[in-house]
């Protein structure tokens, strides 16, 4: 119940890989150069341009590894002179990519529109500090589902405030892209805005895509720059062949170009497993985090004495959870965090359910004051 196979195609059916395991045959395992040397293959160009297809962009490029999509690429597309404005609970790969770029960094509250707009006008009004030369350039930081917190961001309202004030927008969808919306685009369908709005698009494919990797789109310019600019694109080997041809035929499976319904099958069942599991903790009188269309499900324990205990109770009733505490979280806002999946059937959920209800009476975890149904 900890793994992010939001839609299931981490999986293991040879009839579905078939085509992954095809392009081993004819690939190799790996290309053992970057693209910018003879790393290039067709497969690559073909998945980038699906890619953005799939977003409604004009072009992207994909990356190797998700963690180096944004740590490695910030610093290519700000420095010295400019200003992040960064959630303060944004992933460390935003966080390290912000520090890398040498531009200078101001966190707003999580989701507080109020705070972000007053880092932006007093960016604006008072400038770079001591010479108060106007900002090269302010790029606002914000993910699409914050991962411990379970929380869907304030995408509208961004965007509002980032056209107000001449700012960009840099969205990261390692947890959204696959897992919501009525087509599995995102937060720019969940909301039905425009991703001609979010200057930078980027995504993982480790999640819903069962693969590795992941991607930045955009405009054409942007991507043009990105292919020599970028330590990831330059220094890092291509994708393997296989992890290419996985995230194509999930993606295309989403998209419906395989010729079935079994990706909108997918994301309609995670949207029901979500809304589920949620309904029925909440009503068993936990505390739990998060806005009901975001499969990450945090479960408050709030004392960091019963992390180890929930861990071991849910492992005895053969259950893997995921538990977070101290420095991940505040000290006092130790939880347990699930993640929801379309391969997870009716039957596991009230399994796990069970479980829960049981180790939450034994430890004492239903914080929760609102009425219980009957």
């Amino acid at each position: 119940m900890g793994s992010y196979n939001y839609l299931g195609f981490a999986e293991n059916n040879a009839d579905f890989l078939k085509t992954v395991a095809d392009k081993v045959q004819r690939y190799g395992a790996g290309v053992c150069s970057t693209r910018q040397e003879i790393g290039n293959l067709n497969i690559h160009q073909e998945l980038e341009q699906l890619v953005a297809h799939f977003l409604g962009v004009e072009s992207s490029m994909i990356f190797g590894m998700g963690f180096a999509t944004n740590s490695m690429n910030i610093p290519a597309l700000v420095g010295k002179g400019s200003l992040i404005v960064s959630d303060e609970l944004n992933h460390t790969s935003l966080i390290l990519g912000a520090r890398l770029s040498g531009a200078t960094i101001r966190v707003f509250k999580h989701n507080n529109m109020h705070s972000l707009e007053k880092l932006l006008r007093e960016a604006v009004c008072s400038g770079q500090p001591r010479t108060r030369r106007p900002w090269k350039k302010i790029l606002i930081m914000v993910e699409g589902i914050y991962s411990m917190e379970g929380s869907v961001v304030r995408l509208p309202e961004i965007i509002a405030l980032k056209k107000k004030y001449k700012a960009y927008l840099y969205l990261d969808e390692a947890h959204s892209i696959g897992a919501v919306g009525p087509s599995g685009r995102g937060v720019t369908e969940l909301f039905n805005v425009s991703p001609a709005d979010v200057d930078v698009m980027m995504g993982t494919f480790t999640k819903s895509f069962g693969a590795a990797g992941g991607y930045i789109a955009g405009k054409k310019d942007l991507v043009d720059y990105l292919r020599s600019h970028s330590h990831s694109a330059v220094y890092a080997s291509a994708m393997s062949p296989a992890i290419t041809e996985q995230v194509t035929r999930a993606m295309k499976c989403i998209m419906g170009q395989d010729g079935s319904m079994e990706g909108i099958r997918r994301i309609r069942q995670l949207a029901e497993n979500t809304k589920y599991f949620r309904a029925k903790l909440k009503d068993m009188g936990f505390i739990i985090y998060g806005d009901d269309d975001s499969p990450v499900v945090p479960v408050l324990l709030y004392m960091p004495g019963k992390v180890v205990a929930f861990a071991r109770e849910m492992l005895e009733r053969r259950i893997g959870v995921v538990v977070v505490g101290f420095p991940a979280t505040p000290i006092t806002e130790a939880r347990a965090r699930f993640c929801l999946s379309a391969s997870h059937t009716r039957e596991i959920l009230d399994q796990v359910l069970h479980h829960m209800n049981e180790v939450g009476d034994l430890l004492c975890l239903k914080f929760s004051r609102r009425k219980r149904s009957s």
